[in-house]
């Protein structure tokens, strides 16, 4: 029995279909994300992961490559999913991320943290936005 080469070409286009092809963060998603780091990396905050604790430039570098990863699994388009695939907790042992800040009591997981900051940051963006 001959295949013909038209099906091992339609073979070779559904392999090529199903792989996830790699996408960035749109700009405006990015932009935020960024703006959020960087308030993390400004706060003066201490970020904990897996029992040790960061200075926030640490915790930046370190949620930057969680996100470069992400990105390259196709796995997150707004900052949202950034906050809960990839810094909410240890992808190595599922340990919440904690942040501490002067003057607070207690640490709080950065999730809550991340998320507060990032309506900061929308509402910032909100507010130099020309009417």
């Amino acid at each position: 029995m001959r295949i013909a080469p038209a099906f091992f070409a339609s073979l070779a286009l559904l392999a090529a279909a199903g792989e996830a092809i790699a996408a960035p963060l749109p700009p405006a998603a990015r932009a935020e994300v960024n703006a959020l780091l960087n308030r993390l990396q400004a706060s003066g905050c201490e970020f904990n992961r897996n029992g040790s604790w960061y200075t926030g430039a640490e915790a930046k570098a370190h949620l930057l490559k969680k996100l470069d990863y992400l990105e390259g699994k196709d796995m997150v388009q707004t900052p949202e999913q950034f906050i809960e695939r990839g810094a909410s907790d240890s992808s190595m042992s599922g340990k919440p991320y904690l942040v501490r800040c002067a003057g607070s009591k207690a640490p709080v997981e950065s999730a809550q943290w991340l998320k507060a900051e990032l309506q900061t940051v929308r509402a910032m963006r909100a507010a130099s936005s020309p009417r």
